[in-house]
């Protein structure tokens, strides 16, 4: 018996990320290999990489470094040296510097290039050294999706790629390009073709989905995808708050697989930091976005990202910005350090709030965050929550789904039951999920 080439991805950074990994790994299922989760023991490792902040970039590094040390140091045993590749933002970011900085990676890859990933895999085996980067005429989210190694419950697709707000922290624009858009028939025939394969929920993603300028707008966009038979649930994210509209608002009360769940990145509660952030809003109309949201979900769930230590943020602002977030209550929040990105317009701005001070101050947010969530997830106990059934839980010993409203729930049952629809009777709220015991199958 032939033994099947392995392959090992290791992905950093947000959902358009993982999503390019999930592509990647179709593309070499198909080519013959199988996954392997030791990257010593594997034939091609792909880092899939984040360069938003500084702290992934670096993260990234290191795990390249160490993995490439592995190797040399063998740790592989008979198995010949893996072919390297660095995919995603900092391959972009960096193109065939890479190449200079770590001799050993093979090959550095660019989003709109990863459709070429295993013709380039190939090149490299027969000694070359390649960087793939740069915008092309017909980027990889434009490509024909690969037949896979099946589905899972929950799958995401991509409906646009790229971003034209340039915030002033923000490197996305310049690693990820220009804003683009999918046809709203491939979305749709790539959505259709994963439910037939047995998944249950389609999540559409972008770095600012409710911008997507295909035909009709995100709103119609919407609701082709949830007429899509079988379809059980449907989510979007990321929303961009200038952008989000009372059409598209609406869509949460008109559709009935569209889950109670919005992402929309507040950034900061102070004016003068939003418009040195180049947000294109006031925090007043933040608040009415997400009154209008709430018009229509009124109990639906809603997740935030955040920067503390922005250039030039004073305790006022930060304060601000704490005001905010206890007059939303938000049930999700990823909340981040300020950290200066090559290339964007903030670099310009003295990076004057010291480390110390912006260390407490995300620590009095979290702090704040968590009490808040906790106390939202033991508001639950006693109810009844519809949960897709999406696999074992982190620990093993349990089935874990998530809500409507994109709470995490953890609860005795069989394995049988993935890609079911449940009722749970929740007994527990904790700090980040929620447990409790199921009543019967809801679908």
């Amino acid at each position: 018996m032939i033994e099947r080439p392995r392959m090992h991805i290791k992905t950093f950074g947000c959902q358009m990320n993982r999503y390019d990994s999930d592509r990647m790994l179709e593309m070499m299922v198909a080519r013959g290999y199988e996954l392997s989760d030791d990257p010593n023991t594997a034939d091609l490792v792909i880092v899939n990489t984040c360069s938003v902040r500084e702290k992934p970039e670096r993260k990234v590094q290191s795990f390249v470094s160490r993995i490439v040390s592995g190797s040399r140091h063998g740790e592989k045993g008979s198995r010949s040296k893996p072919v390297f590749v660095i995919a995603g933002c900092v391959a972009e970011q960096h193109g065939g510097e890479f190449l200079d900085m770590q001799p050993d990676v093979d090959l550095v890859i660019g989003p709109d290039h990863l459709h070429e990933l295993p013709d380039l895999v190939e090149r490299v085996k027969k000694g070359e050294r390649i960087s793939a980067v740069g915008e092309e005429t017909v980027p990889s989210f434009l490509q024909a999706r690969p037949s896979g190694p099946g589905v899972r419950v929950s799958e995401a697709v991509t409906i646009a790629k790229g971003c034209d707000n340039y915030c002033s922290y923000c490197i996305v624009p310049y690693v990820r390009g220009r804003e683009r858009s999918r046809p709203a028939v491939q979305i749709v025939d790539e959505a259709s073709g994963l439910v037939a394969l047995g998944a249950r929920e389609i999540v559409l993603i972008g770095q600012n989905v409710n911008s997507y300028s295909g035909e009709g707008g995100f709103p119609l966009l919407l609701e082709r995808v949830s007429r899509i038979p079988g379809l059980s649930r449907l989510r979007f994210t990321t929303s961009h708050p200038k952008d989000f509209s009372r059409s598209l608002a609406r869509q949460f009360k008109e559709l009935d697989n569209l889950c109670e769940w919005l992402h929309m990145p507040f950034q900061s509660g102070s004016d003068r930091v939003l418009e040195n952030m180049n947000r294109g809003y006031t925090r007043a109309q933040y608040l009415e976005k997400v009154a209008m949201y709430r018009e229509y979900a009124p109990n639906g769930a809603i997740g935030a990202d955040c920067i503390v230590g922005f250039p030039g943020e004073t305790h006022k602002d930060f304060e601000d910005t704490m005001k905010l977030v206890e007059e939303v209550c938000f049930d999700q929040l990823f909340s981040f350090k300020y950290s200066p990105r090559p290339g964007t317009s903030a670099l310009c701005l003295a990076d004057d709030v010291p480390m110390d001070v912006k260390t407490g101050r995300l620590k009095e947010l979290q702090e704040l965050h968590t009490a808040m969530t906790r106390r939202k997830n033991l508001e639950l106990v006693g109810t009844r929550q519809q949960v897709l059934v999406e696999g074992p839980s982190s620990r093993g010993d349990q089935m874990s789904g998530r809500t409507r409203s994109n709470k995490v729930v953890n609860f005795c049952g069989k394995e049988s039951l993935v890609g079911s629809l449940v009722l749970v009777h929740i007994e527990e709220g904790l700090a980040n999920s929620l447990r409790g015991r199921i009543e019967e199958s809801a679908a």
